[in-house]
């Protein structure tokens, strides 16, 4: 820490703390997340090298940029480009949702990352309102790869997905999940983004499962076996829904073509979800040329940020910063 000024604590997390400094020499800002005892915490210290590993190897203009790691005191430190805000901060001060041109504008670049992350055979799992940052310029960059994995095991079985964001076959135990996973969060970013709340906030698995069905329909036959077969709902009834309150009622003010992109999102068979690259190109984001003329505005900006980033002023980034609100684990 001796090349850098620590001007305050960003957040708080499970597994560590982020603080905004700047680095003495050069004046950049930069976010520094500083692990838990990570050499005596065997899960601390997993997360923080697979973090590690994601990132040297995960280069994109919408993902955070790891600009150094080193240790101290049996600590691991992870140095950030700082970025202004999250779209959690921007939830929070726009309550009832964000206009429809800025959450495409957002979604498009989420999406262009996911799609990169996926290329590249690895999964995010862990696609949140607090994990999106957005600069000052609109750029986005997704963080908080320590959940990330890659995509080409048969079976994935470690903790993955904030609650509200868990697609069906992760809340009934399928250890043969895959990239749909990210899809589906995604549909869940763009539900909470366009109404400022949650599309399915549940308080716990059962419960997340209740809110889906409800909205969905009942889970596919596979997946009902499957929570049947998991121990950990030994005793417990599928939760089945009793009546419907379909996606366009949860969501009145959104327009059809932003509903039926979130429908093609949140489609209960995992196999059945668009692939990114098939989302890129829904009308949510051609019409009026949207995606075309938005992709040479982002190339500019992305070609003014390398330019500031070789004078030493850096871009910011919050990464993997505590959320300010109750969410769940």
């Amino acid at each position: 820490m001796e090349k850098y000024d620590n001007l305050g604590l960003v957040g708080e997390g499970s597994y560590g703390m982020v603080m905004k400094c700047r680095r003495r020499d050069t004046g950049q800002l930069v976010a520094i997340k500083k692990f838990l005892d990570s050499e005596d915490d065997k899960t601390v210290k997993k997360i923080a090298l697979r973090e590690i590993k994601m990132l040297k190897t995960l280069r994109h203009d919408n993902l955070v940029n790891l600009l150094e790691v080193f240790r101290r005191k049996k600590r691991l430190y992870l140095v950030f480009e700082y970025i202004d805000y999250t779209v959690l901060d921007h939830l929070e001060k726009y309550p009832r949702g964000i206009d429809e041109m800025t959450t495409r504008r957002v979604l498009f670049q989420v999406i262009r990352g996911i799609e990169y992350c996926h290329k590249s055979n690895t999964i995010h799992r862990d696609v949140k309102p607090e994990n999106i940052l957005v600069s000052k310029d609109g750029i986005v960059k997704i963080c908080d790869f320590g959940f990330a994995r890659s995509a080409t095991g048969d079976q994935l079985t470690d903790y993955v997905a904030t609650r509200w964001y868990r697609a069906p076959e992760l809340l009934v135990g399928d250890p043969r999940y895959g990239k749909p996973i990210d899809i589906w969060a995604i549909g869940c970013l763009a539900a909470e983004m366009l109404t400022g709340e949650p599309l399915f906030p549940g308080d716990s698995d059962i419960d997340q499962l209740f809110h889906i069905v409800r909205c969905l329909g009942n889970l596919p036959p596979r997946y009902r076996d499957i929570f049947h077969k998991n121990p950990l709902f030994v005793g417990m009834r599928v939760p089945e829904a009793k009546s419907i309150e379909p996606l366009e009622r949860k969501l009145p003010k959104c327009n059809k073509v932003a509903v039926e992109m979130m429908r093609s999102c949140l489609l209960m068979e995992a196999d059945d979800r668009p692939s990114c690259t098939e989302l890129l190109e829904h009308d949510f984001f051609q019409l009026n040329d949207f995606a075309q003329r938005f992709l040479a505005e982002l190339e500019s900006k992305f070609a003014k940020t390398d330019a500031s980033a070789g004078n030493g002023s850096g871009v910011a980034s919050g990464s993997g910063a505590a959320a300010k609100s109750k969410r769940p684990a």
